[in-house]
């Protein structure tokens, strides 16, 4: 009865229940701090140790342009790099859509080595068949690839061959940089585009020279790589922004400090972020708890431009000064109009043509509109009250730039 009583009074007053050695949390908590963190706990094991986050459903109230992001999707280990590598090989079994080999004589030479690899004769013959194309194979190696992966390749016709439809891809080495073989590709060429042709009309829908061969190499040799013996891990940022690799240092060194009571994190540069590995922990492991971690992303306010195909971003930070833009072009048409000219009936003139011009020249009433872009929605509004086209809005944005009143980067390609 005197248990039951001080049970309901503890319940009351709001007080932690003592564990089997006397020690409530909070007590265990602040003994774990005082004694240095988890480094100097004999009987953690970070295999069966259990972390609850708790994880706010409200809504964000982060400052317009910046983003909420995972560490993962923001940045990436230094050594998780990708390996290009690149080989020669041939597509055989295609439709009569290979190589010319009078015009590409290197696939003949190619056949014949092929044929005498396998111990067949060709001395003193001419091959005619045109469903042969040499090829070039392309991969990326993944970083911690082991040998007996599969890998994805890339197949590119470097001949005259107007299609790789329908053809198979054989043992191809693919090498790297050091000239070494780390994985061999064949398989069914997979092309998205095709080709169909009369005898005057030709249709092609994309780019029929070039396929895919989704898991078509397997890795031979595996890229040297100990991570999980590094003591030191280093972040790169996708995106280089020194607010943007502080935020990520005082991340992790917030959660380090809770969870092995130390901080290990320091930002270098703006792409760079170095990490400290705790002891008693795989470089696995910790990284794992701290890819998840949340940061805002911060980016500079730029403006991407492609005078190619038209195309214009703008970031949302993009502000314009106060500025007044008049925007008109000047139409000149020409009109070739001959006219042919009948001489009269029974008399000795000839059907003669004659030539006839027409210019016409017309310069549209130009427009005078007033910017000031305090945020993104303001300018695009403000563009679209001229009516101009994308080429002109380039046009517009190169002036505002010249002029000093667009506070952003403007970045052509």
């Amino acid at each position: 009865m005197m248990g039951l009583l001080a049970l309901l009074l503890a319940a009351t007053l709001g007080l932690q229940p003592a564990l089997a050695d006397g020690l409530t949390p909070k007590a265990k908590r602040e003994l774990a701090a005082r004694n240095g963190g988890v480094d100097n706990d004999p009987e953690y094991d970070p295999a069966t140790t259990t972390r609850m986050f708790r994880v706010s459903p409200g809504p964000s109230s982060l400052p317009p342009g910046q983003v909420a992001s995972r560490i993962k999707d923001i940045a990436q280990l230094q050594s998780s790099r990708d390996n290009q590598l690149v080989g020669y090989g041939l597509v055989i079994g295609l439709a009569g859509s290979g190589d010319s080999l009078r015009n590409s004589p290197f696939t003949e030479q190619s056949i014949r080595a092929m044929l005498e690899n396998l111990g067949i004769a060709t001395e003193g013959g001419s091959a005619r068949a045109k469903n042969v194309a040499a090829v070039i194979v392309t991969a990326n190696m993944p970083p911690y690839v082991q040998s007996g992966a599969r890998i994805d390749i890339d197949v590119s016709s470097m001949g005259d061959a107007t299609s790789l439809a329908g053809g198979t891809l054989i043992m191809t080495p693919l090498k790297a940089a050091d000239g070494e073989i780390y994985a061999v590709g064949q398989g069914a060429v997979i092309v998205s585009g095709f080709i169909a042709q009369g005898q005057a009309q030709q249709l092609t829908q994309g780019v029929p020279t070039a396929g895919r061969v989704p898991n078509g190499a397997i890795v031979e040799r595996q890229v040297k790589a100990e991570f999980d013996d590094q003591s030191t891990l280093t972040l790169q940022l996708r995106n280089p922004d020194f607010s943007t690799a502080i935020r990520i240092a005082d991340a992790i060194n917030d959660y380090t400090s809770q969870r092995f009571g130390m901080r290990v994190a320091a930002e270098r540069d703006s792409r760079t972020v170095q990490i400290r590995r705790p002891r008693n922990v795989s470089a696995a492991r910790f990284y794992a708890e701290i890819e998840n971690l949340v940061v805002e992303s911060d980016t500079p306010a730029r403006v991407v431009i492609d005078e190619r195909t038209g195309t214009i971003v703008i970031g949302n930070d993009v502000k314009i000064s106060r500025v007044a833009i008049s925007h008109g072009t000047l139409t000149v048409r020409i009109t070739e109009a001959p006219r042919v000219v009948q001489p009269e009936p029974f008399s000795k003139g000839e059907t003669a043509v004659e030539p006839f011009t027409a210019i016409d020249a017309s310069r549209p009433n130009g427009r005078v509109a007033v910017l000031d872009g305090p945020d993104l929605q303001t300018l695009v509004s403000g563009l679209n009250r001229l009516g101009v086209k994308p080429d002109g809005i380039i046009a517009i944005l190169q002036g505002i730039k010249s002029a000093g009143a667009l506070q952003a980067d403007l970045v052509l390609q």
